[in-house]
């Protein structure tokens, strides 16, 4: 199988990370053919940082900040539109790729033909599996252990290191840019899921290099990040829509006990976050973006 693979990452204002993700993607075991590096419009010192890395990367600087779920549209795209590579690898701005990473991710590509997506192994700082991306197995009643060796079939993933197929990109089309945040890579990933099984791949590590290792929780999380889960909510059931009817409604039970459990808790703003909650949840009832698909250079 061909090796040519274009990684895209997006940034936003996290320059230093930015620096120490690019060098591990130059010092791949398998050299990559391109980085594509999606802007969203990040200050100065980013854009003259990555300016200054001249043909090294493509950089692709965008006029607005369009959240995570538009700068990964656009580095889909532009891997579509502007490179005959074979893979599409995404990653955010704080994943931190291994030597091996790639060549684990393609080695299995090479047993595994037929496949909507890989995941890696994420971990945090410390070793151990990054709450922020634990891999969903078929059955969400069964945890995958730190210390998994064999491949397993997923529900989702997320783009801390997802490789996919040119070919299942150009059936599927783009990330939805209306997502904003939160969740473009779960509704991605299922929508590959439903072309030919996603697997995570245990041997392929990466380091995701969160300020902490916990995962998102309107209940518990700060101040400055209360309005954000407005887009979680949201996208959150209009994914469940795409899903059969026992996942559907097992999502659906899920977000409003998370309702009750805010309702029930001493925690502060409780108003702010129900109200946030059923705003949310409200506008994902009628949320119906529009799925885009890119041009392949490939057929030009």
């Amino acid at each position: 199988m061909s090796q040519n693979v274009s990684a895209v990452i997006v940034t936003f204002n996290r320059l230093a990370l930015l620096k120490e993700v690019i060098e591990s993607l130059q010092t791949q075991d398998i050299k990559l053919s391109h980085i594509i590096v999606v802007d969203n419009n990040s200050k100065s010192d980013t854009q003259e940082y990555l300016t200054s890395l001249g043909n090294q990367i493509e950089y692709v600087r965008l006029p607005e900040n369009i959240g995570g779920a538009g700068g990964f549209n656009k580095g889909v795209r532009y891997f579509m539109e502007h490179t005959t590579d074979d893979f599409v690898w995404l990653m955010d701005d704080d994943t931190v790729v291994h030597p091996d990473t790639l060549t684990e991710l393609l080695k299995f590509a090479d047993k595994q033909d037929q496949f909507g997506f890989l995941s890696s192994d994420v971990r945090w700082t410390d070793g151990h599996r990054a709450l922020m991306n634990q891999p969903a197995p078929m059955n969400r009643l069964k945890v995958i252990p730190e210390d998994q060796v064999e491949p397993v079939q997923l529900q989702n993933a997320t783009f801390v290191s997802l490789l996919m197929k040119r070919e299942v990109v150009k059936k599927i089309g783009l990330p939805i840019t209306e997502f904003f945040i939160w969740g473009d890579d779960i509704e991605y990933t299922e929508r590959a899921g439903r072309v030919a099984p996603g697997y995570f791949v245990p041997s392929a590590k990466v380091t995701h290099k969160m300020a902490e290792n916990v995962g998102s929780s309107l209940l518990n999380d700060n101040e400055n990040r209360t309005p954000r889960y407005f887009y979680s909510y949201r996208n959150k059931r209009y994914y469940a829509k795409k899903r059969d009817f026992y996942r559907r409604n097992r999502a659906l039970l899920r977000m409003w006990a998370e309702y009750f459990q805010i309702k029930f808790s001493n925690t502060e703003r409780k108003q702010e976050k129900l109200d946030i909650f059923k705003k949310g949840f409200e506008a994902g009832k009628t949320f119906n973006p529009i799925i885009e698909f890119a041009d392949d250079l490939k057929e030009k």
